[in-house]
């Protein structure tokens, strides 16, 4: 039998809800925190078996459906030729953020197997490991987010620089965002290739563009990474409720949905041919069981039993978060979805 998220992906009939949860892997377990007192991020990444390790962590941990690989969504580029910093309560800095066209041709587009053969090695060490029923989930940045960092250099609010050469140097956004495409599809394919079964596509900030900029500047390329993916796919963003129609149309199996939009709304807006993922709003699990418990059941309630969901939060864990409290909820999904259909 393949793996429940894969099923359920399909918007095949599930004996319960699949459940895992972004950023699951590190941030708020006490075991990866002793881990990252040696090691840096990209160090564990780079050693196939320790990231294995933290990547099964939570699995154990929490009892989910499915391990995501540790990873972050900018080490494709890193194999492009860029340095990149990955700095604590600041994120990815760019040493040198592109700005023209002799930039982007800088650029390279390499194979997994030359720029990254320890991720694929772990990917593979982690689809041994995993007990048959339970999936694993590669992923890469949508190529709007991981551009936006390039382009500023760091996390922005307003994406100035961005906006500001998608519409003054539109030669220049779209050679950058072809090579992305090209890069993002190669990094995918080979973690199918090595055993991942789902492939997630975190456009983290694509909610900042209006739906014709995105309709232009990005959904091409998105689409093309999503095609390419002989293995589930989901699309997720933040701040996309005004998105919705149009990620649904650049592609994914599932449509990631984020808190601000109520589940069954969101369902509505991507299409019955399409499954959802999420959306418990992360912050809620800082508050008491009750507030938790009533904020899943009204998502599984809106979910309906209809085939295609998996449930997941609508962002990624929050780094104080109890990991008891992750147990329980993921407990309480399973439980109350295997009662809806018995």
């Amino acid at each position: 039998m393949e793996p429940l998220l894969v099923r359920a992906c399909r918007r095949e009939p599930v004996e319960r809800t699949p459940v895992w949860f972004m950023r699951q892997a590190g941030r708020s377990l006490p075991q990866y925190r002793e881990v990252r007192k040696r090691y840096g991020l990209f160090d564990i990444v780079r050693r196939p078996e320790l990231c294995a390790e933290v990547t099964l962590q939570p699995v154990e941990a929490h009892g989910v459906d499915a391990a995501v690989m540790f990873t972050d969504i900018m080490f494709p580029v890193v194999g492009m030729g860029v340095d990149v910093e990955l700095v604590e309560n600041v994120g990815p800095v760019i040493s040198q953020p592109i700005a023209t066209r002799a930039d982007v041709d800088r650029l390279r587009v390499t194979e997994p197997e030359e720029s990254a053969p320890f991720i694929l090695e772990a990917v593979r060490l982690v689809r041994e490991q995993l007990a048959p029923e339970r999936a694993v989930i590669g992923f890469c940045g949508g190529p709007f987010t991981v551009a936006g960092y390039l382009i500023e250099g760091k996390p922005s609010r307003d994406f100035a620089n961005v906006k500001s050469m998608m519409y003054r140097e539109p030669a220049v956004w779209h050679a950058l965002m072809e090579k992305l495409a090209d890069q993002f599809t190669r990094y995918v394919n080979g973690k199918v290739r090595a055993g991942a079964d789902v492939i997630q596509v975190f456009d983290s900030w694509v909610g900042a563009l209006s739906p014709p900029d995105y309709e232009e500047f990005v959904a091409p390329y998105s689409a093309r990474i999503l095609r390419s993916v002989e293995a589930p796919t989901i699309h997720f963003g933040t701040g996309t409720t005004a998105l919705l129609v149009d990620m649904a149309e650049a592609g994914g199996d599932v449509i990631g949905l984020d808190w601000r939009i109520a589940l069954d709304r969101g369902w509505a807006l991507v299409g019955d041919d399409r499954g959802v993922q999420g959306n418990l709003d992360p912050a809620v699990l800082l508050g008491p069981w009750e507030r938790t418990e009533a904020a899943t059941r009204d998502i599984l309630d809106r979910a309906a039993g209809r085939p295609g969901h998996v449930f997941n939060l609508g962002h990624g864990v929050v780094p104080d978060t109890d990991p008891a409290v992750l147990r329980r909820l993921t407990e309480y999904v399973h439980e109350a979805t295997v009662e809806a259909r018995v």
